[in-house]
């Protein structure tokens, strides 16, 4: 799916409502003593949001690349405060939320590592270094791709069926010869 805008994209709503997440845990009474944990928390979580925007607003894939790995560093930096937390004798009746949490940052990573890998493997090297020839170059090819495949599949079906018209051929042969040495036997 081709999405224009980085508001549309599934990964970023999902780091959003990471940072709401993150900012309506840290409003508990456990974080009003430990400010640095708190503002470092809340950064990170909204750090993932933002760097996906700033990478999409980019305009080529390496920058993309290169802000999603921020964004995922940032997920697993709030995880890692997450599992600290979650530790906290002080902090054992905000478990629930904090796990719910901590799996809704490592969806986040596991999201933006995925787009990552597709990014890495495709051709494409960015809106940004988009023209009219790149375009129907790179749907050429998509075109052609698809073609190739297609007439994979079919060679391999009209070999599947040649090769089981020919075995039925082969038993028939062999049953009529059969046949005909039984009926040479019989005379």
């Amino acid at each position: 799916m081709k999405y224009d805008r980085f508001e549309d994209l599934p990964v970023w709503n999902a780091a959003v409502e990471l940072a709401v997440a993150a900012c309506a845990l840290t409003d508990d009474r456990v974080f009003a003593t430990d400010g640095d944990l708190r503002s470092q928390l809340r950064w990170a979580a909204l750090s993932v949001s933002n760097n996906i925007a700033e990478g999409f607003e980019r305009g080529s894939t390496a920058q993309l690349l290169m802000f999603l790995y921020i964004a995922r560093g940032s997920a697993g930096e709030a995880r890692s405060m997450l599992h600290s937390c979650e530790r906290w004798p002080r902090a054992a009746h905000l478990k629930s939320q904090i796990s719910n949490l901590r799996s809704l940052a490592e969806s986040c990573s596991r999201q933006i590592c995925g787009w990552a890998n597709s990014l890495q493997n495709s051709d494409i090297t960015g809106q940004r270094h988009l023209n009219d020839r790149t375009k129907t170059a790179y749907e050429q090819k998509r075109r052609s791709e698809a073609f190739m495949a297609q007439l994979d599949q079919t060679v391999r079906q009209n070999v599947a069926a040649w090769s089981a018209a020919n075995e039925a051929m082969a038993t028939k042969a062999q049953n009529n010869s059969s046949a005909i040495e039984t009926s040479h036997e019989q005379e």
